[in-house]
């Protein structure tokens, strides 16, 4: 019994890792949809959503299998009630690439319009953030969930200084630009949520690993030589 649980949690441990690189791949695919005002790119991670679905649903329902076949306790169980709340998040992620692609789109057909906002440093640290919590989940690396953590007010900082400035390019845009601005500034709202939700994914990872619940608490890593 004990083999067949241990071999079911191998396969789902592949799925996660699968989905995780999917999500991961689909985002820096939008990040230069944007950057490169190319709407082939965009469409291509809009269509691509519905595979991001339905490995979704399957880690979901295999999670379900494990818990009904198995009935796993204490490591075992804390892993599947993890693989079940970050795998929202990881289909949550592709939804926000998807709303970045859409976005992209936009952008694309306005190639008169110069992109006042630098996204370059919100994008990295974002995909910084979602690259450091997938790799603590694949090695279950407690100081790199916690270093996940504590970079979250960083990108917050960042979002609030593009809003300003988005209030001053509006103050001043053409009204034909005013609404392509929008969907430009909603971008910046996009890598925050997306920088939330890799945040997530860490605090899951340390419940995963310790058993103690550290959403809603606060963050301050310390690397440790040892």
């Amino acid at each position: 019994m004990r083999i067949r649980l241990q071999r079911d949690i191998d396969r789902l441990k592949k799925q996660v890792v699968s989905l995780a690189t999917l999500v991961e791949e689909r985002f820096r695919l939008a990040i230069r949809a944007v950057e490169c005002r190319d709407a082939d790119l965009a469409r291509k991670v809009i269509i691509g959503d519905a595979e991001i679905d339905q490995k979704e649903v399957d880690i979901e329902e295999e999670c379900l299998k494990i818990l009904a076949l198995h009935q796993p306790v204490a490591d075992h169980l804390r892993y599947i009630i993890s693989v079940l709340k970050l795998n929202n998040d990881l289909e949550r992620i592709g939804d926000l690439a998807v709303n970045i692609a859409q976005k992209a789109e936009v952008v694309a057909s306005k190639l008169e319009l110069p992109i006042p906002f630098d996204y370059v440093t919100m994008s990295q640290r974002a995909g910084e953030m979602l690259e450091e919590s997938l790799n603590s989940l694949v090695n279950l690396d407690l100081h790199l969930a916690y270093r996940v953590c504590a970079q979250d007010d960083e990108v917050d900082f960042m979002k609030s200084a593009m809003q300003l400035q988005f209030a001053e390019e509006i103050r001043k845009a053409k009204e034909e630009h005013i609404e392509p601005l929008i969907h430009l500034f909603l971008i910046s709202r996009h890598l925050e949520r997306i920088a939330d939700h890799a945040t997530n994914i860490a605090e899951d990872v340390i419940y995963m690993i310790t058993g103690e619940i550290h959403r809603h608490k606060g963050f301050e890593y310390h690397h440790s030589e040892e």
